[in-house]
């Protein structure tokens, strides 16, 4: 590859993009005011992409749209070819992480098996990387454990020569392979060429998955063994039989094409993408690896091209085949570079119907198993964190966050929001009027609150009170006198204020003097700060409410002939005191009960308001 390496720099003006920008194939680079490269992406033509961003934000991604408000800075590079910007976009991606694109962090080579055929006495061996070297590779296997098992069963059904020479040693004794019965041993004893091709033929046809066809080749050979009364050659190769027929048993057939694919299924919740890879080698399943991007505002599509962008962009095996789970924008594009990386014609297909659809579910059900268990254990992590941070008594399973509201001490009320292992649980959530108290005093009410819920129910193992050291206080008090054996944890979560210039939300505990001290974006913050935030909208919620009900059915009382009956009736019909008092005369007399001279008062109520 040899693009024009040359970094050229434009301004963010767009009148001098469309004058200097290029319409050839490249990359294209944009950056922060420090200079940092925040995003990386190939393109066609450079120009036509570029240009692309440059719409009104409502119009771009979510994502997309705040990376365009810190780019201050934009640069390029021209490629030949457009396989080789995707090859120079993977580089520059690994060499400045940027913050915008999707970045696959475990790029790890998988183990293969290398097969030297060009050389007299062929090996086999484990390597990581694979090379244009006339050599045979099978793989990749999805961990070292499973490549070795593999290697270890050729070793002791075909006993293939074990030395890391290129060429065959002369010996006089044989090594330890050959005195174990593992090895043909042609260091030390005259075996034929032809003889030991024949093995390297079988030892073929089991990596390539052609088990029938092997197992076919060898019950002929066992039977000319027998009929020249070779009977214990006849034995070795009746072992060899059974030992693959066991093997095959063990391993899962997914596709009667008998072909190489790798099948990718891809699955999201809450803005984390969980992939799955199988890697199917001549219709056997032979192993499977998963990725784990936390991307909240990507697309699927997104994530999948990103995939396969970096995950093919290394020297590895790469199949005939791949199934997608998603669509891609540039299928065609990928699809010649892949096949261009290859040597051989690749094509990615996006099922819908058949045994490639089968298969595909088949992915896409691991990745959703895998998605479910990743996300448990990241709860249990969050969880496990929250205790040591706060350095509460037991895991938090249950937490629960309270919240008073009311105006100048009018309908004060409480609200309380559950979270279980750190999501909302809606069943949990209560409401409450606040009762003994009705003058200004959110401690007296906070403290109400607190004792209302203790005296009700099974208790969380934490309760987040939305105020400071005082409203702290005030759940103490009211903790003191609840005698069950289950007493939760207790912690206050302050609001910043904007008067003394504070910047961060303060966690307050019981028996610390001072506020917890936690970064802004420490997790176990940023959850008590969701926490107080659903607790508080609530509270102002359930307020809003109350005052809404107070205020209507205090207005239609001072309408004359409105009683109980027909107030029920009119905000059952209109939702509200204002659409009772927007309806027109005719919506009015439609309901049973409001004749004519009655819904004239109500208009003439709502002129005189």
């Amino acid at each position: 590859m040899n693009p024009i390496i040359k970094d050229t720099q434009t301004s963010m003006d767009l009148e001098s993009i469309r004058k200097e920008m290029p319409e050839d194939p490249g990359v294209y680079l944009f950056k922060d005011n420090n200079g940092r490269v925040i995003y990386v992406g190939k393109a066609k033509n450079i120009k036509k992409r570029v240009l692309s961003y440059f719409k009104p934000f409502s119009e771009l991604s979510p994502k997309t749209a705040h990376m365009m408000k810190k780019a201050k800075d934009l640069g390029y590079i021209i490629t030949k070819t457009e396989n080789e910007a995707f090859i120079l976009e993977s580089t520059l991606i690994k060499k400045h992480m940027p913050r915008y694109n999707i970045i696959l962090r475990d790029d790890k080579q998988y183990p293969c098996l290398r097969f030297s055929i060009k050389e007299p006495y062929p090996r086999l061996s484990i390597v990581r990387r694979m090379k244009k070297d006339g050599a045979l590779y099978f793989g990749p296997f999805s961990s070292a454990l499973s490549v070795r098992s593999t290697l270890k069963f050729i070793d002791k059904i075909f006993q293939l020569r074990k030395c890391k020479s290129a060429g065959v040693p002369k010996r006089t004794r044989p090594c330890l392979n050959g005195q174990l019965g593992r090895c043909l041993g042609p260091c030390t004893h005259d075996i034929p060429m032809n003889e030991y091709g024949l093995i390297v033929q079988h030892v073929k046809l089991f990596l390539e998955g052609r088990n029938p066809t092997l197992i076919g080749q060898l019950k002929k050979d066992m039977e000319t063994a027998s009929i020249r009364l070779q009977f214990e050659e006849a034995a070795r190769i009746r072992d060899m039989i059974k030992a693959i027929e066991n093997t095959i048993e063990r391993q899962r057939v997914v596709s009667s094409r008998l072909e190489d694919q790798d099948v990718i299924g891809l699955v999201h919740q809450d803005g984390i993408f969980q992939l799955m890879i199988l890697f199917i080698r001549g219709g056997y399943l032979q192993g499977k690896r998963d990725y784990l991007f936390r991307e909240k505002d990507n697309e699927p599509f997104d994530v999948m091209e990103a995939f396969l962008k970096q995950y093919y962009s290394h020297e590895s095996f790469i199949p005939k085949e791949i199934l997608i789970s998603e669509p891609i924008r540039d299928t065609d594009s990928i699809k010649d570079w892949l096949s261009d990386l290859a040597g051989k014609r690749v094509a990615i297909y996006l099922p819908q119907r058949g045994e490639k659809l089968r298969i595909l579910q088949l992915a896409i059900s691991n990745a959703q198993d895998c998605l479910a268990r990743n996300i448990q254990a990241q709860k249990h992590d969050l969880m496990e964190q929250t205790k040591s941070t706060l350095n509460l008594k037991k895991i938090p399973r249950i937490i629960e966050g309270l919240d008073i509201s009311n105006l100048q001490g009018d309908l004060p009320v409480g609200a309380v929001v559950s979270f279980v292992e750190g999501l909302p649980y809606k069943s949990g959530y209560r409401g409450y009027k606040i009762k003994k108290i009705d003058y200004i005093d959110d401690y007296g009410m906070m403290s109400e609150l607190v004792a209302r819920r203790l005296s009700r129910g099974q208790p969380p193992d934490l309760i987040l009170v939305d105020g400071g050291k005082g409203h702290l206080l005030a759940a103490q008090r009211a903790m003191k006198d609840f005698k069950g054996p289950d007493k939760p944890d207790l912690v206050a979560i302050a609001k910043a204020r904007k008067e003394k210039s504070e910047t961060m939300d303060k966690i307050f505990l019981p028996g610390r003097k001072n506020p917890l001290p936690l970064k802004q974006d420490h997790p176990v913050l940023l959850l008590l700060m969701r926490i107080r935030d659903e607790a508080h909208r609530r509270a102002i919620g359930h307020h809003r409410r109350l005052r809404a009900k107070k205020i209507g059915i205090s207005r239609l009382d001072h309408i004359p002939g409105i009683g109980g009956k027909r107030k029920k009736i009119l905000l059952k019909r209109f939702g509200s005191m204002e659409g009772v008092l927007n309806a027109s005369i005719e919506e009015l007399t439609s309901i049973p009960g409001i004749h004519p001279s009655l819904a004239q008062r109500i208009s003439e109520f709502k002129e005189e308001r």
